[in-house]
């Protein structure tokens, strides 16, 4: 490891880790602080797209992710209140077929576990808890990251992977402004056997409203059902995906959407509330030996299922930036921004573009919502919408 710059990973979410396995896979020196007292992942599930199902191939993770994770037979469009349903596309061994990768249905806890592991296997010390970020210092040599119990950790690069309210992102660019949406949604995980056949369907489902979303899939080998139900709400402004609210409350959210729904969120385990908020895409995410990866650089909203994706991706292409230019890491990290600014910006844009698409008043009249869903799902659309996004190739788009 003794040429290559050492490495400092602030965060040891999804992007982070995927980072540090991906930099000890080619050499590089690198540690990981985190500031939770325990290595684990909140939140329930992650759809991976075959762009980003590519980087774990590229990182050698297959087998593990064919081992934990699902893969569907196909998305599907579901209105409301009829449950009538409209493909979206199909998946299986047309998607790999296609873009030569999975897409895969995960619970977020396993994915992380995956990574973890790779990064341990590689380097059992990598990874220090109980570490909570305050600040950075730069200097001629490099770059210093500072504690708030006052431990200092020294490195050539800094990799600010610590997520919506990074700490990282602040003090190099200041505040980054979040409008609130107007909504949240909730999460939680439905334990398969708990459901009918006819509800344990091998494929994912956004069911469309008037006001509200609700996207399911399923996760872990197929034995956990994930629930999001997005809902335009405006008493609900905490953002964060740790807050318990309860099946009653969720329930009296969607009022008149199909049996089939409120069934499934009488079988939630336990209900949590996540405001949305809307951050404008940034325009630099670095400085010197300082750069940024995932949420704290490009939090987007969860509607084209993109935010792991980008994270993963966003790894994959600074390891090989730094790779590739590694007697020059400022250098290194001005070419990975270059080479991912404006895509993360497009799915930022896109996506909240799909928020009036999901949420729209056309879908609360009988007569006009098939009609509605038949336009906006158009296959035609559909591959608008998506070819660019699933053959994005983060082990070879050019840096």
């Amino acid at each position: 490891m003794g040429s290559k710059p050492k490495v400092l990973i602030a965060g040891a979410g999804l992007g982070g880790l995927c980072a540090a396995a991906a930099l000890l896979q080619r050499g590089f020196d690198v540690e990981v602080y985190e500031q939770a007292a325990e290595l684990k992942e909140v939140g329930a599930g992650v759809q991976l797209s075959p762009n980003g199902t590519c980087v774990m191939h590229d990182l050698g993770l297959d087998e593990p992710l064919q081992e934990w994770g699902f893969e569907p037979a196909g998305k599907e469009i579901r209105l409301w209140d009829t449950g009538q349903t409209f493909k979206l596309f199909d998946l299986g061994a047309e998607a790999r077929e296609r873009y030569g990768f999975p897409y895969m249905m995960m619970h977020r806890a396993d994915l992380h576990r995956i990574l973890a592991d790779e990064v341990i296997r590689l380097k059992p010390d990598a990874i220090h808890l109980n570490a909570r970020c305050s600040g950075f210092e730069q200097h001629a040599g490099g770059v210093r990251l500072v504690m708030e119990d006052g431990s200092v950790a020294s490195g050539d690069v800094l990799v600010g992977a610590d997520g919506l309210h990074s700490r990282v992102r602040q003090q190099m660019l200041g505040p980054h402004k979040a409008t609130f949406t107007g909504g949240f949604a909730w999460r939680g995980v439905i334990p398969m056997n708990r459901l009918p056949a006819r509800l344990a369907q091998p494929v994912g489902a956004n069911w469309v409203g008037p006001n509200g979303h609700i996207i399911l899939y399923p996760v872990r080998r197929g034995e956990l059902m994930n629930f999001v139900g997005h809902v335009e709400r405006d008493d609900w402004q905490i953002e964060s995906w740790t807050e318990v609210g309860t099946v009653e409350e969720c329930l009296a959210d969607f009022p008149g959407w199909s049996d089939d729904i409120r069934e499934m969120i009488r079988n939630i385990e336990v209900p949590f509330k996540w405001a949305l908020f809307l951050r404008e895409p940034l325009d630099k995410w670095g400085e010197g030996p300082v750069t940024l990866l995932g949420d704290a650089c490009h939090a987007t909203l969860p509607y084209l299922a993109q935010g792991a994706n980008m994270a993963l991706e966003d790894a994959l292409v600074l390891a090989r930036a730094l790779d590739q230019y590694q007697s020059d890491p400022a250098l290194a990290l001005r070419r990975y921004e270059d080479a991912r600014r404006e895509r993360t910006t497009r799915i930022v844009n896109r996506s909240a573009d799909n928020l009036n698409r999901f949420h729209n008043d056309a879908l609360a009249d009988p007569l006009l919502a098939a009609a509605y869903a038949e336009k906006e799902w158009h296959p035609d659309r559909i591959r608008e919408r998506y070819e660019w996004l699933f053959r994005y190739n983060a082990a070879t788009v050019p840096i």
